[in-house]
């Protein structure tokens, strides 16, 4: 089992029962042998995640290189008063990352289950980059949530570490999205609902556990006041359609040499940083995926691109396999006819996606035969956060 963490840990995972590289059921069209064991580069993987923490003892306030020796114990001393004090706020960017580099935020502006001195439910503005280079919260009066308030928070932001504002802002929670996308727009900041904040959602449940529940104000037992979206998945559009399609298995070696493609040979797709997560996988560790193939590869590729493709289901129920984009769309991707075979193999494919802590990928292919992907995620399918 694998686990997760921040700031440099790394985890071991034993590698998982394999899969059946090929299926023989129907798909989009009819039945594929897409990725086989037999090709030399294209193989699926498999992996599980667990939490670690953040230390916030390492996310304090950037020191002067040149402080005398007695400053800087009495930094030290003030950096674990706040590490011990949970109503402590952060703003933290990296002394070694260039901030031009950090183009793209992760944000989160939602209640807590922490009451103020008023008896009100606290609100908190969570903002990070995918590497937690740039951490940053505030916490907020509830009759202050309003898309100025955000606005000079982000700009705020900017300004105290030295940062440009972003080209992008992804954020998941989709009762939020009128008053992010408004903060955003005045800025010339491009809003990206997506659940694809792998980052943010990880920190947010180690806050959880080491933040919140030892705040005086912490509600035990308080639900989230802004739940996550599980719609009822829609059809499919018809852009979106592939020709043929199967579950397939690849080594992470292979899943490797398709992320670095990416950059590369311009491939459509999008990686994760596993090693910036914290995550060791074994080479030969089979990650489970599915393969798509279509004439019109490329086309299909460049649309699902624009999508923000966040996870794959096998839903055993109603034989059939469901896209997650965005935040709170779900499609029907394909179906099969149901027999006892075919819903074993969902069911495998599905066990394998969760002995690796819900790590999978999508991979879109021109044909059978050809050993290079058009277009390749790699996915996580992760529960929602606590908060």
């Amino acid at each position: 089992m694998a686990t997760l963490s921040f700031n440099a840990a790394r985890l071991r995972t034993p590698p998982p029962q394999s899969l059946k590289p090929n299926l023989n059921f129907p798909s989009f069209v009819k039945p594929a042998n897409v990725l086989s064991q037999s090709m030399p580069r294209n193989r699926l993987l498999v992996q599980k995640f667990h939490l670690n923490s953040v230390s916030e003892g390492s996310v304090s306030t950037q020191k002067d290189a040149e402080v005398g020796e007695e400053d800087g114990e009495e930094d030290q001393a003030q950096e674990e008063e706040d590490y011990d004090d949970p109503t402590a706020e952060l703003s933290y960017l990296d002394p070694e990352t260039d901030p031009e580099s950090i183009t793209e935020w992760e944000l989160d502006f939602c209640s807590r289950p922490i009451l103020d001195i008023r008896g009100k439910k606290v609100w908190e503005l969570v903002v990070c980059d995918d590497s937690l280079s740039l951490q940053y919260t505030k916490y907020f009066q509830n009759n202050v949530i309003n898309s100025i308030t955000l606005k000079d928070a982000i700009e705020s932001i900017s300004e105290e570490l030295g940062l440009p504002l972003p080209e992008k802002v992804r954020f998941f929670r989709s009762q939020m999205q009128t008053i992010i996308t408004k903060a955003c727009k005045e800025l010339g900041i491009k809003p990206v609902p997506s659940k694809r904040c792998l980052s943010l959602l990880l920190w947010l449940e180690e806050r959880y556990e080491t933040v919140y529940t030892r705040h005086p104000g912490f509600q035990k037992g308080s639900k989230p006041l802004l739940a996550l979206d599980n719609p009822f998945p829609m059809e499919l559009p018809e852009n979106l359609f592939g020709e043929r399609w199967a579950f397939v298995q690849l080594p992470y070696s292979a899943v490797q040499e398709e992320i670095s493609s990416l950059k590369t040979r311009y491939v459509f797709g999008a990686g994760l940083d596993l090693d910036l997560l914290g995550i060791e996988i074994d080479d030969k560790t089979l990650i489970p995926g599915l393969a798509v193939t279509s004439s019109r590869a490329k086309p299909l590729a460049a649309w699902m691109n624009g999508l923000e493709v966040c996870a794959l289901e096998a839903d055993t129920s109603k034989a059939s396999l469901i896209l997650s984009v965005g935040i709170s769309t779900r499609y029907i991707y394909a179906t099969y006819r149901k027999t006892p075979v075919t819903t074993s193999e969902a069911e495998a494919w599905e066990s394998a996606k969760k002995s690796c802590g819900g790590l999978h990928f999508l991979a879109i292919q021109e044909d059978l035969d050809c050993d290079d992907c058009v277009g390749f995620w790699l996915l996580l399918d992760m529960p929602p956060p606590p908060v």
